[in-house]
């Protein structure tokens, strides 16, 4: 199967049904920033302690069906069964924070990200995280999104602020404080 299809080449793209949208439509948008996000996933998987992978792979292939949920087109179903979501997926995200947290001083402030390359990468994928969460709530106000995709995302990013804190501990690197000129 060749990767290439040249279908793309003026701009427009398919959606699951098929229906060919622009490329810059509010739907690829949404699901392009799920994937940026998945591949930032991959990065801090890379470079985490393997305790996080199982999770991180959990993670990634939640996104995926996530992506493939954005990517049906809601005026004409895609002709196959897609994976669902389910609001275990959430719970299980603020278990894994709950479980986090029990080791980590508690906030006081802001931390600015940063301190060591790993938590550093998990903070891109945190803001990443918040700009898929904005892009899928464009598209709801637009059409129709399951809304617990946008829980989801949403506690994602909580996660990946609780992760970044608890990688720093465990690299012994400094949180900063957020200290604002007043």
């Amino acid at each position: 199967m060749k990767i290439y299809t040249k279908t793309g080449d003026k701009g427009t793209t398919s959606l699951l049904s098929g229906r060919r949208v622009n490329k810059n439509n509010n739907r690829i948008e949404a699901y392009g920033t799920v994937d940026e996000l998945n591949s930032w996933i991959g990065v801090i998987r890379d470079r985490s302690h393997e305790k996080y992978h199982k999770n991180l792979i959990t993670i990634q292939n939640e996104l995926f069906t996530i992506g493939s949920q954005l990517a049906n087109d809601p005026e004409k179903k895609a002709s196959f069964k897609l994976p669902d979501i389910d609001s275990e997926s959430v719970l299980r995200l603020e278990n894994l924070m709950d479980e986090l947290n029990l080791d980590l001083p508690e906030m006081k402030n802001f931390v600015l990200p940063g301190g060591h390359e790993l938590v550093s990468f998990i903070h891109v994928a945190r803001c990443v995280c918040r700009r898929a969460e904005r892009r899928v709530v464009d598209l709801m106000e637009h059409q129709g999104v399951e809304e617990l995709i946008i829980q989801y995302i949403n506690r994602l990013s909580d996660y990946l602020f609780v992760l970044s804190r608890a990688c720093s501990q465990e690299v012994s690197a400094e949180e900063i404080p957020w200290k604002p000129a007043v």
